[in-house]
């Protein structure tokens, strides 16, 4: 399966802070509908994904019904990307 959204990079203050991009609700449908075929465990689905010309191997987290897409930091910084900024994700499940 692959998909392209957009969607806005927000920081997750927690005990283990992060980055992320929420999969908006259309495309999650679509990933749920399959999570149990490619799914590892605790709902997580591998995938490839790429922003601009950065790619990388990562694995979507389930969250209220819809999946986030953790954002390293060598992403952020190839792309010049912070908090706040709306990106063009292109992801592959794998």
């Amino acid at each position: 399966m692959k998909t392209e959204f957009d969607g806005k990079i927000w920081f997750w203050r927690g005990p283990a802070p992060w980055y992320f991009v929420t999969v908006p609700a259309e495309q999650s449908r679509d990933l749920k509908a399959i999570s149990g075929l490619v799914t590892y465990g605790w709902g997580v689905i591998p995938v490839q994904v790429r922003i601009g010309k950065t790619g990388w191997k990562t694995s979507l987290f389930p969250k209220d019904g819809l999946y986030l897409v953790p954002i390293k930091a060598s992403v952020r910084k190839a792309e010049n990307l912070e908090e706040g900024d709306t990106v063009t994700i292109r992801l592959e499940v794998h």
